[in-house]
């Protein structure tokens, strides 16, 4: 391997890493095979670095819903205990 393509190969990975592009269009744009893109990319041993992201954990505000027969809702929040749900049942039926 030629310090030429060597050069060559890291600045277009260099590049293509800064472009925020995909491989597929950053090659595309430039008439470059993405195979050769990726050969060169492990060849060089410049690969993007894995990272985790981070995930925000969501609760839901209402894990059950009954729909009444008149056409309302009811929203049972996660939590409620079981004596106040009897009590909104209860209260459902009548």
């Amino acid at each position: 391997m030629t310090d030429q393509k060597r050069e060559y190969w890291g600045k277009l990975i260099a590049e293509q890493e800064a472009s925020g592009q995909t491989i597929r269009a950053f090659c595309k744009e430039r008439g470059i095979s993405d195979h050769s893109f990726y050969f060169w990319r492990k060849r060089l041993g410049t690969s993007e670095p894995v990272q985790f992201a981070l995930l925000k954990t969501v609760t839901s505000a209402a894990t059950l819903e009954l729909i009444l027969a008149s056409g309302e809702r009811l929203r049972i929040g996660y939590g409620v205990d079981a004596a106040t749900l009897r009590l909104v049942l209860d209260a459902v039926r009548r």
